[in-house]
């Protein structure tokens, strides 16, 4: 559902892997009978993540602000495209993390992954897999 955005906000995009990990997240709430905790979930993407994002797109710290301490996870940064790493921003929202690229250029926002603020990390492997798939 592309929607036209007005002069200077940014377009937000929902890639595959941000969108597979709102799949886990839904099954993980609906075994729990949480489905509420969902429902709440996408509210808070729809009525304000989105749209703050749209408005402010560095409203998130950068991700390398706090470098990555693992072995495994500075392999996975040194794998991803050139410059790739520079972009990506982690904004926090309730009890989720949400990582997303900010692009400057292009003013477009891609979120890229979401997860439980208790979970390890991000799967880097298929971050860059499908971007664009869906527009918000």
């Amino acid at each position: 559902m592309a929607e036209t955005t007005r002069r200077g906000a940014y377009r937000v995009e929902l890639t595959t892997s941000f969108l597979e990990r709102l799949e886990s997240i839904e099954a993980f709430l609906r075994e729990a009978d949480a489905p509420h905790a969902y429902d709440a979930l996408l509210a808070e993407l729809r009525d304000t993540v989105i749209p703050n994002l749209r408005r402010f797109p560095r409203m998130g710290r950068r991700y390398l602000d706090q470098p990555p301490q693992s072995a495994e996870a500075i392999a996975r940064l040194a794998q991803l495209p050139a410059g790739a790493s520079d972009t990506l921003r982690v904004l926090g929202s309730r009890d989720y993390l949400i990582l997303y690229a900010e692009e400057n250029k292009s003013a477009i926002v891609r979120l890229l992954s979401i997860r439980h603020h208790r979970q390890l990390s991000f799967d880097f492997a298929n971050l860059w897999q499908g971007t664009g798939q869906a527009d918000v």
